[in-house]
């Protein structure tokens, strides 16, 4: 196939999955303030959930169909660093002040699950011959599984902590949304479903663009899926996240990016499941272990923002913690460029 074909295929899936993300977050804010979620629970637990379908679909459909366990772990890994990538973004679209100034501290708790989780990863790829296993499976695979229920349900009771405290605050929200939503939640549960499915079919034919991609231009899979497949695959939660801040959503915002990364790492046990040949990150490339190294350290900068709230940003553009961010992404970058393996 044409390098030409090819291009036009990538840019049609990233389309597909770019305006399902959209209609995603729309439902998903009606449904939330009909539910009376929080905006962070929202964003962790319903949006980084269905946002991260393209990632699953792409993930299973590489390890089961093309047989190539650099792309999904490149895919999985590379959707984490690039969620974190795009809280750059955020940070350089709020003029004013950076985002750490207003966001929840709630968001410390899944980021520092994330920490946990990803350095389970990176030792799980770096050490991969000594790691135990359990029939096929890394034992990694349930350990993540345990570890993702545990965020959420943590999550979920630390954020219902926080609003007992301040109930005067949230009751007239509450209430003056119910009545205006309600009579349409079945409406807005049934475009979410169809929006999810679109994602979902979009993120199954990917992994065979990016493969034919990959041979045509000479690049590794570790490199094509670590960067291209784990840009397109997170374009639901960039427009999720571009739509949350059009909304004044700004937790939501976050709380889907930094919960998209919990279940990007939990899909490595769920391909890990469908990967028959043996464990899957002992037959990934090492330098996945860099890119999982490099999420932990991302992820470590969000927290200090979260903790030390920077007011000043850097050459007028961005706080010093999004600097850091993007310095760390492109020496990534450039890392699975040079070393990517096959």
């Amino acid at each position: 196939m044409t390098l030409g074909l090819l291009a036009l295929q990538f840019l049609l899936c990233a389309a597909l999955i770019a305006g399902a993300g959209y209609m995603l977050c729309q439902s998903a804010d009606r449904i939330a303030k009909a539910t009376r979620m929080t905006g962070g629970w929202m964003g962790l637990a319903l949006l980084a959930t269905v946002t991260s379908l393209p990632e699953l679909a792409s993930g299973i459909s590489a390890v089961t169909v093309i047989d190539a366990p650099n792309l999904a772990v490149g895919n999985a890994l590379g959707a984490c660093v690039f969620n974190l990538f795009f809280l750059v973004v955020i940070d350089a679209l709020q003029r004013r002040q950076p985002i750490y100034r207003h966001a929840s501290a709630a968001h410390l708790l899944s980021a520092a699950f994330g920490v946990v989780m990803l350095g389970f990863v990176a030792m799980s790829l770096l050490l991969p011959k000594h790691a135990p296993t359990l029939l096929h499976l890394g034992l990694y695979s349930p350990v993540l599984l345990a570890f993702y229920l545990l965020a959420l349900r943590s999550v979920f009771a630390h954020e219902q902590a926080l609003r007992s405290v301040q109930p005067a605050a949230a009751a007239p929200v509450s209430a003056e949304a119910m009545p205006q939503v309600t009579p349409g939640l079945t409406h807005e549960w049934t475009r979410f479903g169809l929006a999810a499915l679109v994602v979902l079919a979009a993120g199954s034919w990917l992994p065979s663009i990016a493969d034919q991609l990959a041979q045509v231009m000479g690049w590794s899979r570790s490199f094509v899926g670590t960067l291209f497949m784990a840009f397109v695959t997170t374009l639901p939660e960039i427009a999720v996240t571009l739509s949350a801040l059009r909304l004044r959503a700004l937790d939501m915002a976050i709380g889907n990016l930094l919960g998209s990364n919990l279940f990007n790492v939990t899909i490595l046990a769920i391909d890990d499941i469908f990967y028959t040949r043996g464990p899957l990150l002992a037959d990934a490339s090492p330098v996945h272990g860099g890119t999982a190294i490099a999420a932990v350290v991302m992820t470590g900068l969000v927290m200090i923002g979260l903790v030390m709230r920077p007011q000043g940003r850097e050459l007028r553009v961005l706080s010093w913690v999004s600097a850091g961010l993007l310095a760390t992404y492109l020496f990534n970058a450039a890392l699975v460029f040079l070393y990517g393996g096959d």
